[in-house]
């Protein structure tokens, strides 16, 4: 009689990363050797780096009492009670290998892997020091700027990252300041020379792509302004592809498919560009019209919607409505239709990612 033979462990271990995180959290308690593997660094990178290529992201809908999963085509949200309470935090816009930064103006933040509960504590940067000195400093009318979370593409770092400008909180010995933590210390540093231009506060925020944190300009023509992480120097790489009179509140950066985009309200539609890095161009890729989102989910008109990701199976665009942040949409380009994709009294602030094991 022939028996099977039982596969090598690294035929095992090939399955494994393709398996659901939830799943890999379980089975550690198979054996020590699974166990190991299930917590080695060199196999959580590759199952993150699986989960990016195969499939679409889920979304973190983060709240004051919770951070809820949801898993599109599955069964209804998985939520995860965290111990600050019911505080309530922000959400960067760009999710770094299944982790998310949360963060407020006037409290230490977190880097949180959503799935596994892991989080850490990041103490405050000098910026926040300075806002909370300042009694009502939103209300005296100063801007509120927001930081973003991105990663070394060679290192494999991951960063968060304040970038403002300087004479708003009271500085002038230069246009802009950079703060940078670094998980190393536990501490913030800035970063010599800052960006060479003023940029937009308040609605707009920081997009991470390929290595890079980007964000518009404060200029008579708005431009693109690009944070490399890895020399952590500043570029601007583009204008932006709509007019400098443009309202802040009606343009936007986001990250679709790992390409840069810029999203403008015009009128009654919303148009979505991408950026060509090849040859510094803007490629338009839809202009939608957004009537029926006001007419069918009671969405506001005068902020532009929040493009999260476009579905490579749906062939659809997530999207919502960060002043009535109560439906996330999908948008068919092709049959012009749209379908409420989850609706909450409020969804929290919601961001896409791909489960992960990873912590730092």
């Amino acid at each position: 009689m022939e028996y099977a033979s039982v596969p090598h462990h690294h035929v095992i271990e090939r399955i494994m990363e393709r398996l659901p995180v939830r799943s890999l959290l379980s089975f550690k308690a198979v054996s020590k050797q699974w166990k190991s593997t299930i917590e080695s660094r060199f196999f959580q990178e590759r199952q993150s780096k699986h989960s990016q290529q195969c499939g679409d992201p889920d979304v973190l809908m983060v709240s004051s009492t919770s951070l809820r999963t949801l898993v599109f085509g599955s069964l209804p949200s998985s939520s995860v009670k965290m111990p600050w309470g019911n505080e309530t935090y922000l959400v960067c816009q760009s999710s770094v290998d299944g982790l998310v930064c949360l963060y407020d103006s006037h409290k230490p933040g977190f880097v949180v892997n959503p799935i596994t509960g892991w989080y850490r504590p990041l103490p405050l940067s000098r910026l926040q020091e300075r806002m909370i000195l300042k009694d009502g400093y939103i209300e005296l009318g100063h801007l509120n700027f927001k930081p973003g979370f991105g990663k070394d593409e060679f290192t494999g770092t991951r960063k968060p990252v304040w970038l403002y400008n300087s004479i708003d909180i009271g500085l002038e010995n230069a246009t802009t300041t950079c703060e940078v933590f670094d998980f190393s210390t536990n501490s913030w540093r800035y970063v010599t020379p800052s960006a060479p231009c003023r940029i937009l506060g308040g609605f707009p925020t920081p997009v991470f792509v390929d290595g890079s944190l980007h964000w518009f300009t404060e200029c008579e023509e708005t431009e693109v302004l690009s944070f490399d992480l890895h020399s952590e120097t500043f570029n601007v790489i583009s204008k932006a592809p709509f007019a400098s009179t443009a309202s802040h509140w009606q343009i936007l950066l986001c990250n679709l498919n790992n390409r840069l985009c810029a999203s403008q309200l015009k009128l009654s539609d919303q148009v979505i560009w991408s950026f060509n890095s090849l040859n510094k161009t803007w490629d338009k890729l839809w202009s939608i019209c957004i009537v029926p989102t006001w007419r069918s989910f009671g969405f506001p008109t005068w902020y532009a919607l929040s493009p999260l990701a476009i579905f490579v199976e749906k062939k659809k665009l997530l999207f919502y409505d960060p002043a009535h942040n109560h439906t996330l949409v999908l948008h068919d380009p092709e049959t012009k239709s749209y379908d409420a994709a989850f609706s909450d009294k409020s969804i929290g602030y919601p961001v896409c990612y791909f489960p992960s094991l990873i912590s730092i």
